[in-house]
């Protein structure tokens, strides 16, 4: 069996952004020469989310809608964990969309439904943060 690993590192302008990844993975798949196994992709930061949904605009905004209703960022009072850092919504956000994705390989590809695409979820940017891609097959 072979294993390959690969950081992707990302640094957003924003505080929140979805960043689809699918491409960069699918280089990672096509650098490991890996014909069937597992891709695991997860999120290194405990403010950041990697996940499996459609790329549409209006989708994301309603993700930004919805988790801003769940946990909204202000005040930041609102929170225990807000003292040193404000970043306290940014952690149950990640909670909610979830840490990583496993996608099967088959014949060389991400073995995808219709409109499944990788997403990394940032909720607390403005600095460098990475993202894992572990794959394991033959």
């Amino acid at each position: 069996m072979k294993s390959y690993r690969k950081e992707l590192w990302f640094n957003t302008k924003n505080r929140r952004e979805f960043i689809n990844i699918t491409p960069m993975v699918e280089q990672c798949l096509r650098e490991s020469g890996i014909k069937e196994g597992l891709l695991l992709c997860n999120a290194m930061h405990i403010t950041a989310s990697v996940f499996i949904n459609d790329d549409e605009a209006g989708l994301h905004q309603d993700f930004e809608k919805f988790l801003e209703k769940l946990a909204p960022e202000k005040p930041y009072s609102q929170y225990a964990h807000n003292g040193f850092e404000d970043n306290a919504d940014a952690h149950l956000k990640r909670t909610i969309m979830g840490r990583e994705v496993v996608v099967a390989i088959t014949d060389g590809r991400l073995d995808f439904g219709p409109w499944e695409q990788i997403f990394y979820g940032e909720f607390d940017g403005r600095r460098r943060k990475r993202v894992l891609v572990k794959i394991i097959g033959e």
